[in-house]
């Protein structure tokens, strides 16, 4: 099965990385190598508010995700160490390419007032964060049944080795900057 966003990149995304980056190795060229896909539900929940975050990042991602116990106690949160607080997905392969396609076509074109995600979210190794305020804006949430609305990190992994390289690739991958 050949996702659309794949074959996109192997076959427009990959030459015009090697001319505009002065590649001559095509193994060299930046790639994507995962999407972690993170919500944190916070410490004063019930099971309910967390067991519905991973219904919904399940939903989100096509992929169950991984509860994410506290490593440590800190007494002024209320937490102690192996307290459920989140849940987490790391995507590879097909489906990381058809949940960046999904966020880039229907889920960021639903924020209002949307001018672009930030060109300060590099980490310094090529990899991107990004920020969502809640679960509805992917189109595999029904609004009406959200009890709790709830935000995510993504963070898209990539062998670029400077962040101009990785803004190159995700620019062309379809990932609107702002200007």
């Amino acid at each position: 099965m050949t996702v659309r966003l794949k074959e996109y990149y192997q076959k427009t995304v990959t030459p015009a990385l090697r001319e505009v980056l002065h590649i001559a190795n095509p193994h060299q060229v930046p790639k994507l190598v995962k999407i972690v896909v993170n919500m944190g539900v916070g410490t004063d929940v019930d099971r309910d508010a967390l067991k519905a975050a991973a219904d919904d990042l399940g939903r989100i991602t096509g992929q169950r995700p991984v509860i994410i116990k506290a490593r440590k106690s800190i007494s002024n949160f209320k937490l102690r160490e192996g307290m459920p607080i989140g849940c987490k997905v790391t995507l590879r392969g097909v489906r990381m390419y058809e949940f960046l396609d999904r966020l880039v076509s229907a889920a960021l074109p639903r924020i209002r007032d949307f001018r672009g995600v930030s060109l300060k979210s590099f980490d310094g190794r090529g990899s991107y964060s990004l920020g969502l305020s809640e679960q509805a804006l992917f189109p595999e949430i029904n609004p009406d049944n959200v009890k709790r609305v709830q935000g995510m990190d993504i963070t898209i992994v990539t062998t670029a080795k400077t962040d101009d390289a990785a803004r190159e690739l995700l620019s062309r991958l379809g990932v609107p900057f702002a200007k």
